[in-house]
Order: structure tokens, then sequence, then C-alpha cells
């Protein structure tokens, strides 16, 4: 760490101070030869779980047939059999193609592009809380200011926000439908008072907020901004770059809301750690853009693809996603415990599937964020063995991202240590 520390810019975030060496399954060894508990997967890239064998394999094999081509020079089978089966598996009925990038910021931009090309439009909407990627364009997409963006402006132009119903934080005289009521009637006042319809070339939405802590967006708020996208002519992106790949239980987390997106943006559990993205929607939309639009050099490299191929296969199953499922009722019950143990620390348990997070607090009645209270426990699981990270618009959450090839043994073993370790930070004051 001394190394790295002296090596690579202090802007590179390190969450933990871990130096691992190998991993499998769900757990993890660092240098010193400690074994470790993996709740993090890599911030929702292993949901097939460290160097599962299927993808080791096909690694291998095409590692010697051929590393690097460039789709841009010429076409190989694992680009187009990636392109393929994404066309196939992402929601909705009707005509589909992909375009492949390498990283999910590439992937959002991507998806931002051909929908200006599609519409003729500019506008770009976004919410509060949201995450979308580093880049310029994500960047000014992206919630969360003094983490991702402060000192780095000016930002791309013609992106607004709207309003992101997160119910636990409803003011108390309302109940959950009232607020959500709230938040449907206040997309038509948005439209008017923040960027009118006919200037929006996208909504770009999380049907699960990651790095904003893990909020689900209500079905019926969905179905209502759905809605007003097919009346005005607007592209409906779903980022499902976090939720998606058999997180929740589902293959893509929209798909419990019956809401069908036009794109869908893919990465992170895609290609099982290997950098891989994809926009997958409608076929006349993702053509909008002209030749040599779209692309990169490393886009859809071929050690990535049969990667893709491998992780897809293992996942979209219906073995593998009720397992998924499986786990996320083990974790939350778990969790649950947890909050009714400590109410007066984690105010809030949700998510869906293995997709979960408790939100810390010092009042549970005011609901102040204690991101104190967050950093302390991530720092004391690591410490005794299993590795859990923060996410949240205050950074207060603990978020859960298991490898969905956990045993139950060893998800229990991990909560033992995320309880007692809650525990002490709560004995020890901490706010």
């Amino acid at each position: 760490m001394a190394r790295r520390d002296a090596a690579t810019g202090q802007g590179a975030a390190k969450l933990t101070r871990l130096a691992i060496t190998r991993g499998h399954g769900a757990v993890v060894t660092d240098a010193d030869g400690n074994d470790l508990i993996d709740l993090a997967g890599g911030i929702g890239v292993l949901a097939g779980g460290h160097t599962p064998a299927t993808v080791v394999s096909s690694l291998q094999d095409q590692a010697e047939q051929l590393i690097h081509m460039c789709a841009i020079v010429a076409s190989y089978e694992p680009y187009v059999a990636v392109a393929e089966k994404l066309n196939e598996i992402v929601p909705g009925e009707f005509n589909k193609k992909s375009v492949l990038m390498n990283t999910g910021a590439e992937a959002v931009e991507t998806a931002v592009k051909v929908s200006r090309a599609y519409t003729g439009r500019q506008g770009v909407v976004v919410f509060d809380g949201a995450y979308h990627g580093r880049t310029n364009m994500t960047m000014a997409m992206t919630s969360k200011f003094n983490l991702f963006k402060h000192g780095f402006g000016p930002f791309a132009p013609e992106v607004y926000r709207f309003a992101f119903p997160n119910v636990y934080r409803r003011p108390h005289a309302m109940s959950e439908d009232q607020f959500v009521d709230w938040h449907i009637a206040n997309l038509d006042h948005s439209f008017m008072a923040i960027v009118e319809p006919s200037h929006v070339a996208c909504v770009v939405v999380e049907p699960i907020q990651g790095e904003g802590g893990f909020i689900p967006a209500p079905a019926r708020w969905l179905q209502k901004l759905r809605s007003l996208c097919d009346e005005n002519g607007i592209v409906f992106i779903a980022d499902e770059i976090q939720s998606g790949f058999g997180r929740t239980g589902k293959l893509f987390a929209i798909e419990h809301t019956g809401v069908v997106p036009d794109l869908t943006t893919t990465a992170k559990s895609l290609a099982a750690g290997m950098p891989l993205s994809a926009v997958t929607g409608k076929a006349e939309i993702v053509d909008a853009a002209h030749p040599g639009g779209l692309g990169g050099t490393y886009s859809g490299n071929p050690l990535a693809c049969v990667a893709a191929l491998a992780a897809i296969d293992q996942i979209n199953n219906l073995e593998f996603l009720e397992r998924a499922a499986a786990i996320g009722r083990r974790l939350r019950a778990r969790l649950e415990r947890i909050q009714a143990d400590h109410p007066s620390v984690v105010g809030d348990v949700r998510g869906v599937g293995s997709m979960l997070a408790m939100e810390l607090v010092n009042d549970p009645d005011t609901k102040e964020p204690s991101m104190e209270a967050a950093a302390a426990i991530t720092a004391e699981t690591t410490r005794r063995g299993v590795i859990t990270i923060r996410a949240g618009l205050f950074s207060n959450c603990v978020r859960f991202l298991p490898p969905l090839v956990i045993t139950d043994a060893e998800l229990d073993e991990a909560l033992d240590v995320v309880e007692t370790s809650v525990a002490s930070v709560v004995a020890g004051a901490v706010s």
C-alpha cells in the first residue's frame, strides 16, 4: 500500500487498505495470507463470484487464439455472439441491436449520444442521487457533487435534474403512497418548470440507485415516467450497470416494475470482472448514430467478450436467479434483525434481492446521516475479515453486494461479523 500511495495519484479512491493476491467464489486472500469474505463483490461486478471456472477456462482458451484485433478493423466471433446474446436477453419484445464499449460511463454516454442522434434533441433528464460515471458527460449526470465533481468543472451542458422518490426521507406527515403520488405529480411539474419535453432526448434512470444508497425506484413512479416518455417521444434509458445480471433475483432490476426501457446500459457483472459494457435496445435508436460515430480501440475486446458469454450462461438460468433471491432474503432478515437491535443507529434497511444497504443515522427521528458510523462499521468488518464498503448520497450507508455463489455458511459467518461490528461501533458511541 505504501508503494501504491507513492506510485499513483491520490484521487484514485481506496476504500480499504487491503492488498489481495487471489480469490475464488466469495473468499479472497490478502498478501499476509488472511482469508476474507467479500460482501463488496467488486462493487457489483462479481455476481458470478471470483474466478468462476467457466470464465477462467474461456479466457485461457481465447488468449491462445486472439487477444486483440479491434472491432473497428475486423470482426470476430465473440464480439458478434455477445451482441446477439444481449439482444436476446435484454427486456423488450422488439427488434434490438447492441453497441459494445469498455466501461459503464462509456455505455451511459453512448446511450445519450444515440438518443440525441435519434431524436434530434439535446436535453438529458437525470435524478437526485444518481450515479452514472466519471467522464465529463456522466459527471454532469451524476449527483453527489463533493465526492465526484468538486473542482472538475465546467461540466457538459443540457443535463436537467429532477427529484427522485427516496421514501425513507419523506416528510413525517406523508405515507409512502402519498409521497410517491407527490413525486408522480411532480414529474408533470418538472417537465414544465425545469425543461420542456420537446427539448428532451432521453431520460436516464437507475431502477435501483447504486451509489445513491440502493434506493429502489417505486414501480408506479417509473410507470408514469415511461408514459411521459411515450407521450413526448423521449427515449427511456434504464441504467442497469450495478443492478443487472441477477443481482435482484431477476436478470434485470427493471423487470420487477413492469416497465420496458427503450435502451438498457450494462457493465459490471456482464463480463465477470473483464472490462466490457453495452448499450442494448431498439434497433432504430441504436442505428441512429452515423457510421464511425461510435466505438473505441478496446471496445468488445475478444477476452472480455468470451468472459461475458461464460458469465451470462452462468447467471441467466432459473436456478441461479432463485439462489440470488434466496441470498437476498437471508441477507435482509439478518440486516433487519441488526436494525431491530440497534434502531438508534440503523435507520433503514432497503434494496431488492441481494442488492441491499443499511443507512446509518445519528437520530432515527431526524434521520441525520452518520457517515462516521458507516465508515467505522466498514473499517471494523474489514478488520474482522469481512469486506464491506460504503454508499449513499451522504456516504452513510453500508452496501452489500455479495457474490451470488456465496454459501449459506459463508453468508452467515460474514453477517455474524457485521452484527458484531455494528454492536461494537454502537457501544463506542460513534456519531
